[in-house]
């Protein structure tokens, strides 16, 4: 029965990516009609699922942390191509596309992503225990890079407005990619132990913990299968996020009929983009892996800075319009919110279910005012 069942999984996980793929392929710079987005929205929501299986046959390949930079790195880099597409194929309301995507991201990935696995690894395990050192150099760097990107811009006076100069832009490119370089060196090579699973080894919730480097509990994938899943994640990964931007005008026109602000498109595509990332790190969670839930998330807002930012000041040679980079007031103050609260989570190294629904408190606050500014 098992047997049947994993050649279930392997067969549909398969399958999707290319329908996926032959989709995007059919649909890619068209006009859809309503019924055509309905289908492309169960495709999308299969391909996100089909994304997640693949990764963590990867990640289970190659260990942590590498795993949960694989899926990472992935993702963020298919999503600044679909924030560069949509600047580019879009008008001025396009100008602040990229800060509300990438702040968007940062909220998610912060206080939901995070919130959620604190909470769900802590309600199933009594305790949710993470590393400290290797979470607190995460989110470290992600308060940096959000600081030097998204609130400066707000305070300088070179241009008007909420945006950088050309040289304050190359600046904040450049040093978001040194960041970001240097943090996976410390993640993969230097202190590589920081940032692997920890697992309880007491009875009563503060616990002695001790480094896990593998699954201890499955035979890992081979070379072949490995590489297979990484392709298949590769072309789920496309058609996520080519479906996304497929279904985009259909969400544009629901926000506007809806008479909310043009930055939940931001929001609704950060979602829909992040979706492979929340579903892979509550899974972990599940299983008392709350480190890796911890370096999706973390290391999730860090790509999306980190590599949006370069490509966005790289596209701004041939983008005709402003690029608008500042936070206004009240999305400063959440972000400070954020990062104080997510020092305060991160420092002890374990968490309880106050700490994840105090992240997921702030995400809802996010939403609501992007609902309702």
């Amino acid at each position: 029965m098992n047997r049947w069942v994993k050649g279930l999984t392997d067969r549909w996980t398969t399958v999707v990516p290319v329908l996926a793929g032959v989709l995007l392929l059919f649909t890619w710079g068209r006009e859809l009609p309503g019924a055509v987005v309905a289908v492309a929205v169960v495709v999308l929501a299969a391909a996100v699922l089909a994304a997640v299986h693949h990764a963590e046959v990867v990640a289970h390949r190659v260990g942590e942390p590498f795993g949960s930079l694989v899926l990472a790195v992935a993702v963020t880099i298919i999503e600044v191509a679909l924030i560069v597409t949509l600047m580019i194929d879009g008008g001025p309301e396009t100008a602040s596309l990229a800060r509300d995507t990438v702040f968007a991201a940062v909220m998610i990935t912060c206080n939901g992503i995070l919130g959620l696995s604190l909470l769900v690894g802590s309600l199933r395990h009594g305790t949710a225990v993470f590393n400290p050192e290797g979470a607190s150099a995460a989110l470290a760097t992600v308060a940096t890079l959000a600081g030097l990107t998204l609130v400066l811009p707000t305070f300088t006076t070179s241009k008007p407005g909420p945006e950088f100069s050309a040289v304050q832009l190359t600046f904040a490119a450049v040093t978001s990619l040194i960041l970001y370089g240097l943090f996976v060196a410390t993640q993969t090579v230097r202190h590589r132990d920081y940032f692997l699973p920890v697992q309880k080894l007491g009875k009563q919730g503060m616990p002695v913990t001790k480094v896990e480097d593998e699954d201890e509990h499955a035979v890992a994938p081979s070379n072949r299968t490995a590489l297979i899943s990484l392709g298949l994640l590769g072309l789920a990964l496309v058609g996520v996020v080519g479906l996304a931007k497929g279904v985009s005008p259909a969400i544009e026109s629901g926000v506007s009929a809806a008479g909310l602000p043009h930055a939940v498109v931001g929001v609704i595509i950060a979602l829909l983009v992040l979706l492979p990332e929340t579903i892979a790190a509550v899974r972990a969670a599940r299983r008392n892996r709350v480190q890796t839930s911890v370096n999706l998330a973390l290391g999730s807002a860090m790509a999306s800075i980190g590599l949006s930012i370069p490509a966005v000041a790289i596209a701004s040679f041939w983008l005709s319009g402003p690029l608008v980079l500042g936070l206004g007031n009240t999305h400063m103050v959440l972000l400070a919110l954020t990062v104080m609260v997510g020092v305060l989570t991160v420092r002890p190294g374990r968490a309880t279910p106050l700490q994840g629904g105090v992240h997921l408190v702030i995400l809802a606050a996010y939403l609501e005012l992007a609902l309702n500014p």
